[in-house]
């Protein structure tokens, strides 16, 4: 007998009639690549699909509209009134499905948060009349709006059961039409659709009734509620119980989420950003659990460890974990859960990349898996590979990365690191608790280099020579970057380091510390000291912080500031640092910002000469990463995946 060390997260879960094979729900995340009619394309059913083969019991397709002429949150949601659609539908489900796991579609309304249906003209309805921030007039549904929209969710699930799905899940929280309508705050009727929590459930109770009624009592329903708002204007976890216990045997599982989408300093808990704790949000389905009859309870965020998933299952705290982060770093967890590969889990570092190019860019990317948004290809192949002798310089993440691809391309691959250790510049954030997975993930690639065949050189600076004694046929030039030292007078005074230097030795920072640069490096390793006690002070000259392309994990970033008393001081140059501290300039005159310490952090220099001091050593020859120009780590990742692609096309 196989010895499962997960037993309780692989035991199977079965709803009516529909067998789930283990504990790992794939949550609804919004497609992508989407037809100019809004309707599933080959690269959308990949998308799903890939979570499928990577062993998720069910995978959930989200931000599917029941009614969009009154209820689209967004222009580009799937608009599940539209039948023609049905056979986009039928081949995504199929394409789920044929893997082993459950199809699911979520049924969402945006309630008086219908800002695609406003922009289309149409007119919007919430619990209650108002006008919001922005100028909308909401509203109030009317028993015909309301018995019109029951019917809408019913349908939709009728679509979605004749296209093939399993399972739907009826989107409950974050703010939309049914939390809207549960939330005593935000619905103050009067009627029989307001008052008590049995009026202001009866709504997604009679949802999950017509729902029921329309494809069967063996057709599993989820219904996603937010276990707490998260928020002085909402409602907490008692109410969440008690919104729950009306739900209780209405839908066959209550995913518990918490927090609202329209709430900016919540946004990071319904979606839980790096600062906080893994399983962030599994408290509120735990004791929603305790309340809960005849219902399985889910929970979802944060949750990528296997380790902690088992024990949320064993202990009782939920039935099912929900993961949606998690699978798009690596859609493979469950199967490598399974098989005992746990620690080859390329765990999710909660950087809200994903989701930020996903409203900017309307693709999903991932900082450390370069296959996520490329599913197409991963699921359908490659061209062959002429094998070639690479030589990567640099082992860091990009190099990393390139020599992991190009030897699984089948390529003879040499990887030179001028350290004792691969991993780069980033090897300085170990021990930063808020970059724990990050840690880990250098650690995992850097093992999966050892194992994968390259050659590795450690303490081996890539000059001419050295390049040439290898023979390389294509060289792959990944050497990074340098931080750049700011011309201030006193820079080079012993009170004075660069971030790097105190991200590797903390214990340089004294108990008042200033920080010289207000990017999102300065930003985070200010968080990091301020942590640990220090009084921290961030001096900007441009006249706002800058935090990069990821606007989400600059939420999260900006909220830490203000909760951790960091001040900022923007429009002001630094003109000169003493024993005391910076003098600086700004919009209030001259002014001394007192410090012990001071760290500068305003960019790198691409190390460009070294890596072009390499052209000729090869016939061919790339760079990548920050020694072409700083990058994130999704640029990093991605860039390097794709040369390395590239690499044999041609004789």
């Amino acid at each position: 007998m196989n010895n499962c060390r997960y037993p309780n997260l692989f035991s199977q879960l079965i709803i009516g009639n529909t067998v789930f094979n283990n504990r790992i729900f794939a949550s609804a995340t919004g497609p992508t690549n989407l037809t100019s009619h809004n309707a599933p394309s080959p690269e959308t059913c990949a998308q799903y699909e890939r979570k499928a083969v990577g062993g998720a019991a069910a995978v959930c397709m989200g931000n599917c509209t029941v009614d969009t002429t009154i209820g689209r949150s967004v222009s580009s949601n799937i608009d599940l009134g539209d039948r023609s659609i049905l056979p986009q539908l039928a081949k995504l489900a199929t394409s789920i499905s044929r893997h082993g796991a459950v199809p699911s579609i979520e049924l969402q309304h945006a309630g008086s948060h219908s800002f695609g249906s406003w922009q289309e003209g149409n007119p919007i309805y919430g619990p209650v009349e108002y006008t919001d921030e922005q100028g909308r007039h909401i509203l109030p549904m009317t028993e015909e709006i309301i018995e019109r929209t029951i019917e809408s969710f019913a349908q939709a699930a009728v679509l979605a059961k004749q296209s093939g799905f399993g399972m739907v899940t009826v989107h409950g929280g974050h703010g939309w039409l049914i939390s809207q309508f549960v939330s005593p705050f935000s619905n103050t009727r009067t009627d029989r659709w307001g008052g008590s929590v049995e009026n202001r459930c009866r709504l997604p109770v009679a949802i999950c009734d017509a729902i029921k009624k329309a494809v069967g009592r063996d057709f599993p329903v989820e219904i996603r509620i937010s276990g707490s708002e998260c928020h002085s204007g909402g409602y907490d976890i008692d109410e969440g119980v008690a919104i729950a216990r009306q739900l209780d045997g209405r839908a066959d599982i209550i995913h518990v989420s918490a927090g609202s989408h329209e709430v900016r300093e919540v946004f990071t808990v319904t979606h839980p950003s790096m600062f906080l704790e893994d399983g962030a949000n599994v408290k509120y389905a735990a004791e929603i659990k305790k309340h809960i009859k005849r219902s399985f309870v889910a929970t979802v965020g944060a949750l990528a460890d296997p380790d902690l998933m088992e024990e949320i299952i064993a202990s009782g705290k939920a039935d099912i974990i929900a993961v949606a982060r998690g699978l798009l770093a690596d859609p493979d967890l469950p199967l490598k859960a399974r098989t005992g590969r746990e620690n080859e889990i390329n765990t999710c570092m909660r950087c809200l990349a994903c989701f930020s190019n996903r409203i900017r860019k309307r693709q999903y990317l991932c900082a450390i898996n370069p296959r996520t948004g490329r599913e197409t290809e991963e699921l359908y192949g490659y061209f062959p590979a002429k094998k070639r002798r690479i030589l990567i310089a640099g082992g860091g993440i990009g190099g990393m990365q390139a020599a992991l691809t190009a030897s699984d391309r089948g390529h003879e691959v040499i990887l030179c690191e001028k350290t004792d250790r691969l991993g780069g510049v980033l090897n300085c954030e170990n021990g930063v608790p808020f970059k724990k997975n990050l840690t880990k993930y250098l650690a995992r690639q850097a093992e999966a280099v050892a194992w994968s065949g390259v050659r590795v050189y450690l303490s081996t600076e890539v000059t001419p020579q050295t390049a040439e004694s290898f023979s390389p046929d294509v060289i792959i030039a990944a050497l990074g970057s340098r931080p750049v030292v700011p011309r201030i007078e006193g820079i080079g005074s012993e009170n004075v380091f660069s971030a790097e230097d105190v991200y590797y030795d903390p214990s340089k920072a004294g108990a008042n510390t200033a920080i010289i640069g207000g990017g999102l490096v300065g930003m985070e390793l200010g968080i990091h000291l301020a942590m640990m006690g220090r009084k921290v002070s961030i001096i900007e000259v441009r006249p706002e912080l800058t935090y990069g392309s990821n606007h989400l994990h600059a939420v999260a970033v900006d909220l830490e500031l203000k909760r951790l008393g960091i001040e900022i001081y923007l429009d002001t140059k630094a003109l000169g640092i003493s024993k005391e501290g910076v003098l600086t300039e700004g919009q209030y005159g001259r002014k001394l910002i007192k410090a012990d310490t001071v760290i500068y952090a305003v960019g790198q220099k691409p190390l460009r000469e070294e890596a072009d001091a390499l052209r000729f050593c090869a016939p061919v020859i790339y760079q990548i990463g920050d020694c072409l120009m700083p990058r994130t780590i999704t640029e990093a990742t991605s860039e390097a995946h794709s040369i390395a692609m590239d690499i044999g096309r041609f004789a």
